[in-house]
């Protein structure tokens, strides 16, 4: 049987920038959690009412002065207190089970050297969208790379031990998971992370696939993240 780690506390951090349609319903989700749950949202100057949300749902808001979401991870993680972290991007939906699963990883001696990560789920049906979650699984389970958006759970000593998130305007999740898998390993939660399917409305996923690819390439060869991240979020919009 394993060894139980009663008591364990957790914390959520949520980076966000003017992400008030979205967090609303995500914030719902955590309110599901049994016991005291510290959620810090830290935000990067929203012009929408981010701010007076977080404060109605009961959580923590900081800020910093620029969107970045390396540093915002890491600066949310540096002002909170649980014995766990769990990162969560803000356009995130929980299933309606994750406090159990969350609790038993949590609650266990053994899962303190390992970080977690939630199955790849996006809200919408079509043979493409199935099409991405298969390639996200296999890239996930066989390549230990599951990105951002696919959350992270891990205990505040590996964390530490890590160095943390550093401040990348972009590929903050794969600087992260690359020190990470140097020594330590990752492991699928079992538990579906719903991301926002309007991101996927009319995008040709070939395409857009292509597109990351060359930017994770540029950013190996040492092109800065902020040069990348302005790249990436034009193409979003």
């Amino acid at each position: 049987m394993a060894r139980l780690n009663q008591s364990q506390t957790l914390s959520i951090i949520i980076p966000s920038f003017n992400e008030a349609s979205n967090l609303p319903l995500l914030l719902a989700d955590l309110n599901l959690w049994p016991s005291r749950l510290e959620i810090c949202v830290c935000d990067a100057c929203s012009s929408d009412s981010t701010h007076l949300i977080t404060i109605l749902f009961g959580a923590r808001f900081i800020q910093i002065d620029k969107p970045n979401r390396g540093a915002q991870l890491h600066h949310g993680a540096c002002n909170t207190n649980g014995d766990w972290l769990l990162f969560l991007h803000a356009d995130s939906r929980m299933s309606m089970d994750w406090p159990e699963t969350i609790k038993e990883i949590i609650n266990k001696y053994s899962s303190k050297e390992v970080a977690w990560f939630f199955d790849f789920k996006v809200q919408g049906r079509s043979i493409e969208l199935a099409f991405l979650e298969l390639a996200v699984a296999v890239r996930s389970n066989f390549l230990d790379r599951p990105y951002g958006d696919q959350g992270l759970l891990i205990s505040r000593s590996l964390y530490q031990k890590i160095g943390g998130y550093k401040p990348l305007y972009l590929m903050e999740d794969l600087d992260f998971l690359k020190r990470l898998s140097k020594t330590f390993g990752i492991k699928r939660l079992g538990l579906p992370l719903y991301t926002n399917g309007r991101r996927w409305d009319k995008v040709n996923f070939i395409s857009k696939a292509w597109r990351n690819a060359q930017l994770r390439r540029r950013w190996k060869k040492g092109e800065r993240s902020e040069v990348l991240a302005r790249e990436y979020y034009t193409d979003q919009e």
